[in-house]
Formats: structure tokens, sequence, C-alpha cells
């Protein structure tokens, strides 16, 4: 039953991006980017959805207070890497431009890359770390000056449930650079979408949005200490049955 859901759930998601990216395409040059990005995450909202009602998964949100409410306010979102659900949950949940920082190779995906382009995202080659750095900080920078937020996994891809990854500086550096706020995310999406994995379980994902974290006048390095420690308690109160003692870390020696 839940391989049937997974892929009517896909089938609605392919047949629908197709017409949503042609008429975005067509509409671009004539839309401002904030009225194209809505357009955009529109599907987003739709995959979501459709998700809810044939995937059988229901979204819990915490701390929305924690969003900074000033229209101006500068905030890099340093978020829980699981599956791809919560790249399109954010779209749902936040009710403003975001700006993903997101593999080069995604704007080759037809229809969906190509409008991607179109956004104002930032493209890393991942392959190239001190040049995908400086990216991160010029192109975050014109970001949060347009006004948009700027949403990174800091330990780079999906990590399995259970498990962490490397927790990287970079948007720690963005932060500290564009003197913006950082506001660490806790998601359990791997419960009802494993890594990697077509088919997907019902149930709940967790989505829990941390106190703002000062980044001003401080090393990178203490900065995503305090995000890498808020992030991962959060995770273990959110879902503890994922983890049990002696969990590996992503890329650590055994």
């Amino acid at each position: 039953m839940n391989l049937l859901r997974a892929v009517l759930h896909m089938v609605i998601a392919v047949v629908t991006v197709v017409p949503w990216a042609v008429a975005a395409l067509l509409a671009s040059p004539f839309l401002s980017h904030d009225a194209l990005y809505r357009f955009c995450t529109d599907w987003g909202r739709l995959f979501v959805r459709s998700g809810e009602a044939i995937l059988g998964i229901r979204n819990r949100v915490h701390g929305l207070d924690n969003l900074p409410q000033a229209p101006d306010a500068r905030v890099v979102l340093l978020v829980k890497h699981q599956s791809t659900w919560e790249t399109f949950l954010l779209v749902q949940v936040i009710r403003r431009p975001l700006a993903y920082v997101l593999k080069r190779s995604l704007l080759y995906i037809p229809f969906f890359g190509w409008c991607l382009a179109r956004l104002r995202m930032i493209y890393i080659d991942r392959d190239q770390t001190l040049r995908a750095v400086s990216r991160i900080v010029q192109q975050g920078q014109q970001a949060l000056d347009a006004g948009s937020w700027v949403v990174m996994f800091p330990e780079g891809t999906r990590v399995p449930r259970g498990q962490k990854g490397n927790y990287h500086a970079s948007g720690a550096l963005l932060a500290i650079q564009c003197n913006a706020v950082i506001v660490p995310v806790a998601v359990t999406s791997a419960r009802c979408w494993p890594r990697k994995a077509f088919v997907k379980r019902p149930g709940v994902v967790d989505i829990s949005f941390g106190p703002p974290i000062a980044s001003q006048g401080r090393k990178a390095r203490a900065v995503m200490a305090e995000v890498e420690q808020w992030i991962e308690a959060e995770m273990r109160r959110l879902d503890p049955d994922a983890y049990v003692a002696g969990a590996s870390v992503l890329g650590a020696a055994p």
C-alpha cells in the first residue's frame, strides 16, 4: 500500500510540475522576483499537501515564535537535512522568500531545475570547497540585501535517521559577515521518508525552530558548535527512538 501511495504522489508531482514550470518560465520576464517565487513555490505547497493527503504524512511545527518578525530581519536558517520533504515544507511554513544553498546539478533537472535557475538561489559545486564558501558569502549577501532569508544544510547532505554528519562553518561565516542571526532548525522527516528511499511511511514529521543565535563578533566555529548542540539535542527530544548509544557520525573514522 505504501508503494502505491508513493507512486501516486510521484505521478501527481511529475504531471503538475511540467505545466507549472512552463507557465513560470513564460511569465518570468514580466514578474518581479517575489511574485515569481510565490508562483513557483505554490507548487512546493502542492507537493506537501498532496503528500499529507496521499502518503499520510502529518507535519507538526514547533517554535514558530522564534522566527524574527521584523520586516528587515536578516536570517540564516541552518537546517537538519534528512530528506527532500523539508525543502518543500519550509516554503509552506515560512511566508517570505527563501534563498537555498543548492548543488549546481539540480539546475539540470528538466522543468524543475529550469525554474530554480530563475529564482534567487545560491548554487555551489561541492567538490570546489573554497570557491563554494566564497560563493555562499557573496551570493548570500546579495540575497539577504534583497530581503530573502538564506537556507543552508550545515551537514552538506541528507543524513540517515539517528545519525549526524560533520557540521560545516560556512553558514556561520555568512551570518557573521552579513550581520545576520542564525535560526537552527531540527527536522525528523526521515521517520516518514528515509534517506534515498522511494517508499514513504505514514507518520508525523516534526519541524522545530530554535531561538535565534547571534553571530556578530564571534568565531565561526564557536557559532557552529552552538548550532550543532541545539539541533542534535532537539533531534533527540523530538525523535528519541532513533538515537542509540554509540550512533556513528557520518564522515568520521569508525
